[in-house]
């Protein structure tokens, strides 16, 4: 299962996904955006391949990146699934408390 934590706790491989999301690009026009340094880049997309949150192309001395949507899309899901459990979870026991605090 992707560790979607892992990949979106680093605001490049947040910036990365949210540009492959709309168009595939090289590895060189990713670098050109960014302001770290090319080997930086590069972790970051092996992180984010690692994850398979991205797919690789080679064309010739070219990579090509784009985002695995079907598996974003999943690992998105689940993401918002435990993040409601999380706020259901606060908000009960939030509830819990104002309810003791107002017999008081």
């Amino acid at each position: 299962m992707t560790d979607i934590y892992r990949a979106i706790s680093d605001p490049n491989r947040r910036r990365i996904l949210q540009m492959l999301s709309q168009h595939e690009y090289t590895q060189s026009e990713i670098v050109g955006t960014f302001t770290i340094s090319q080997p930086a880049v590069k972790k970051h997309l092996n992180i984010l391949l690692e994850e398979q949150l991205i797919q690789e192309r080679k064309e010739g001395r070219f990579r090509y990146y784009r985002l695995n949507k079907p598996r974003f899309e999943k690992s998105y899901e689940r993401l918002q699934k435990e993040m409601e459990l999380i706020l259901d979870q606060k908000l009960a026991s939030l509830k819990h408390y104002l309810e003791g605090e107002l017999k008081e």
